[in-house]
């Protein structure tokens, strides 16, 4: 198992410091995961949200692409609704060169009901969106001449340079919550990004398989709260407040979207202190470096996943707190995975 991290550069009013202070700190622990080892960062987008989401993930993994010397560096996602694939393909293969072939491209549809409001595009249209998007970026990176006549865009005699460092392409990583979209992902061809719930790691495997295609070739990313201090108490003292917020703030999204279950939609009605005992725990690896080792194989045991995404980070967390945890991590938890 490959183990990354999760930023999204949110910074509630409420915990609110200065933006470049906080990129420059968000930016220094991706240097430091480098130096430690780790084998993944990865970015998340959203629009238009008041806390700061970060908008523009591809600029940011170029930021991070010069400051770092081996770690893989991905978006999880890019949501390709939103963004013409043409520049997408133009701008990832910048990234790919900067980062000397280092880049992993994950996309997906969206659901907020007020990105797809404020760009003005059909809600319906998002998975046809994600499809012909991911068709259009993998030609371009490798045919010498497209001409593309999709519902969406339409391109024609367009040779895409410079190409990638990675051949044939970077790897391309579709998100996925449904069984409904897991399946979609299989039959694109990619590799899986999973969020928490149910496991949609087993229908994407059947899927795989039903189309004759060997599961082991393909890689599944699955996201998880990750939070290491020296005690229980201490880890979720640090943590509940902003986890409280960030799960309210998806709740509110969620059901805004129409595609909220019952869990998540108790999430704005319980208080920070609450989360500590609540069923939801039982997903989060919270505690001591022992809580979460056991945590981890406990895991292991029942998910599929080659790449453990890591959300330390919090919205609003103080970034000293998430970087002692990850050089925490680094040193006391990831030794005792090893096999995973």
């Amino acid at each position: 198992m490959k183990f990354g991290v999760v930023y999204d550069f949110r910074n509630p009013k409420q915990w609110r410091r200065p933006y470049a202070e906080l990129y420059a700190a968000m930016l220094d622990q991706a240097a430091m995961l480098d130096d430690l080892g780790y084998d993944n960062v990865w970015l998340t987008e959203h629009h238009f949200v008041d806390d700061g989401y970060n908008p523009a993930v591809l600029p940011t993994a170029a930021a991070i692409a010069a400051r770092t010397r081996k770690i893989r560096i991905g978006t999880f996602v890019l949501l390709l609704p939103f963004h013409d694939p043409v520049r997408v393909a133009e701008d990832a293969v910048c990234v790919d060169i900067l980062s000397g072939g280092r880049f992993d491209l994950g996309v997906g549809q969206g659901y907020r009901a007020e990105e797809f409001a404020a760009f003005k595009l059909a809600r319906a249209e998002r998975s046809a969106r994600l499809a012909e998007g991911v068709e259009l970026i993998r030609r371009l990176w490798t045919e010498e001449r497209v001409s593309f006549a999709g519902k969406f865009k339409q391109v024609e005699a367009m040779s895409l340079h410079p190409k990638p460092v990675q051949q044939p392409h970077p790897p391309i990583w579709i998100g996925a919550r449904t069984e409904k979209a897991a399946r979609r992902a299989a039959r694109l061809g990619h590799n899986l990004l999973a969020t928490i719930g149910p496991d949609p790691a087993i229908p994407y495997r059947a899927e795989l398989q039903a189309l004759g295609r060997d599961p082991g070739k393909f890689s599944i990313a699955q996201l998880r709260v990750v939070y290491v201090a020296e005690s229980a108490d201490r880890a979720w003292g640090d943590i509940q407040e902003h986890l409280h917020y960030m799960m309210g703030e998806y709740a509110q999204w969620l059901g805004e979207a129409n595609d909220v279950s019952s869990d998540q939609a108790v999430w704005e009605l319980r208080r920070p202190e609450d989360l500590r005992t609540s069923p939801y725990a039982a997903h989060l690896m919270v505690g001591t470096p022992a809580d979460c080792i056991a945590k981890f194989k406990a895991y292991s045991r029942r998910y599929a996943c080659t790449h453990l995404i890591m959300a330390t980070q919090m919205p609003g967390m103080d970034p000293a707190k998430s970087r002692r945890s990850l050089e925490l991590f680094a040193r006391e938890v990831r030794p005792r995975l090893a096999g995973l």
